[in-house]
C-alpha cells in the first residue's frame, strides 16, 4: 500500500499561518526560488507540473517561463492563497489549479517540465517509488524534471531530503544535466534521455 502524510497535517499548518513555512518572506525561500529558475536548461517550456504547489509563490515564477502550468495542493486553504497570488500577479490564466496529493490521479496528458519541490519526503517508500515512476512516465523526452528538497531532518516526516534526491536518479531514462548542494537544501536536474548542454543548444560549442 502506498500512502504519504495524513492531509490533516497539511490543513492544520495553513489553519495556523497563511504561510506556515515561511515561503513569502524568508531569503532561504527567495534564494532557494532563484536557483531552481536559473537552473532549468530551457528559457521556456510548454506545460509544466508542479505538484504541492502550497501558496504559489514558485506557481507564480514558473507561469512567467512555462505557457502553460498545472499546479496542485491537497490543502484547500493553500489554493485558495495561492489562486489570490496568480490573480494578483496576472498569470492566472496560465495556471490550472488542482486539490489533490502526489498518490492522486495525476493530470492527464504529458509535461516537459515537472518540478518536484519539497514534496517527497512526505511520502513512505512505495509512495516514493510510484512518484518517480509517474513522473518519469509524464515527462516529454527531453524533458526537464527537477527535484528540490530540504537536508535537515525532520522526525515526522517518513524520508530525508538526501534519500528522496537519491532515489530521483534511479528513474528510468533521466540523465542528470545540473546540480547544486549546500548544507540546507539539494537540488538535480535531469532530462528524459540526453539533450545538448545549454551553451550547445545555442552553438557556442
Amino acid at each position: 500500500m502506498v500512502s504519504g502524510m495524513d492531509p490533516s497535517y497539511f490543513d492544520a499548518m495553513y489553519a495556523a499561518s497563511p504561510d506556515p513555512w515561511g515561503f513569502g518572506d524568508r531569503w532561504y525561500e527567495q534564494r532557494k526560488y532563484a536557483l531552481t529558475l536559473a537552473a532549468l536548461p530551457r528559457p521556456r517550456y510548454r506545460r509544466a507540473f508542479e505538484p504541492g504547489c502550497s501558496i504559489g509563490i514558485l506557481t507564480a515564477a514558473l507561469a512567467h517561463r512555462c505557457d502553460e502550468v498545472v499546479a496542485t495542493d491537497v490543502a484547500t486553504r493553500a489554493l485558495d492563497l495561492a489562486r489570490a497570488r496568480l490573480d494578483a500577479d496576472g498569470v492566472l490564466g496560465r495556471v490550472e489549479l488542482h486539490q489533490a496529493s502526489l498518490l492522486d490521479p495525476w493530470p492527464p496528458g504529458r509535461f516537459d517540465l515537472i518540478v518536484l519541490s519539497e514534496v517527497l519526503y512526505y511520502l513512505d517508500d512505495d509512495g516514493l517509488a510510484t512518484t518517480i515512476a509517474r513522473a518519469v512516465a509524464a515527462l516529454e523526452a527531453e524533458g526537464t524534471l527537477i527535484g528540490v528538497h530540504w537536508r535537515h531532518p525532520v522526525p515526522e516526516y517518513p524520508q530525508s531530503g538526501g534519500a528522496v534526491q537519491d532515489a530521483i536518479a534511479t528513474g528510468t531514462g533521466l540523465v542528470p544535466v545540473a546540480a547544486y548542494c549546500d548544507a540546507d537544501f539539494r537540488l538535480d536536474v535531469y532530462t528524459r534521455g540526453p539533450v545538448p548542454s545549454v551553451a550547445a543548444a545555442e552553438g557556442l560549442v
